[in-house]
């Protein structure tokens, strides 16, 4: 069982309209991979031990699914307290767009990392058709859950809270293929949005 977890607009919200933050986050800087220059980021000291809590509570294996890639655990997760998670190796694609195919570009990545296993993923990008796709790949066996937060506020408590239920309604051994027990494409928050990094 898996869980994939997303950074920008999950654990670094965007700016709103008037350029603020949430109060909660603390503002730093990182030099990713291929940079010369730091980036700002904003961070809250809360999502660490909330997630380490949440894959201790479920036995979900977490993993990044973010276009940070290896700077997920190094830049990320290392100032959250959280141990190295291992992460999607996303491939650098020519797209100008998250949705090249109507649905976030990196489902298809997510569907063969998880192959013949349950997931929940984190992301505040998804579509209808990624819905329609975690209904599809529920009802053929294989539970999936996709939480959608507000990019503007990131991942709150009440979303790990929805996953922590969804995990513990699945069945022992559900690492095979096994029966869904329940329908799980869900929301929480708003729609997508997209960023320029396709994160």
């Amino acid at each position: 069982m898996f869980l994939f977890c997303d950074i920008d607009g999950v654990l670094i919200p965007f700016p709103d309209q008037a350029g603020a933050i949430p109060a909660t986050h603390y503002r730093d800087q990182v030099i990713p991979t291929g940079r010369e220059e730091p980036v700002p980021i904003w961070l809250n000291p809360a999502h660490g031990p909330l997630l380490a809590e949440l894959a201790a509570a479920t036995g979900l294996q977490p993993v990044w699914c973010t276009s940070w890639r290896s700077d997920a655990a190094r830049l990320i997760g290392h100032r959250l307290g959280l141990p190295p998670w291992p992460h999607v190796k996303l491939p650098y694609l020519p797209i100008t767009s998250s949705h090249p195919n109507g649905y976030l570009w990196k489902r298809d990545h997510v569907a063969t990392h998880a192959t013949g296993r349950p997931l929940a993923w984190i992301d505040d990008d998804f579509t209808s058709a990624d819905h329609d796709w975690a209904e599809a790949r529920t009802a053929s066996g294989y539970p999936t859950l996709l939480i959608q937060p507000d990019p503007h506020q990131g991942i709150q408590a009440g979303h790990t809270e929805t996953i922590r239920r969804w995990a513990l309604t699945l069945p022992i051994g559900s690492g095979s293929h096994s029966p869904a027990h329940r329908t799980a494409a869900q929301h929480g928050g708003c729609a997508s949005s997209s960023s320029s990094g396709f994160a």
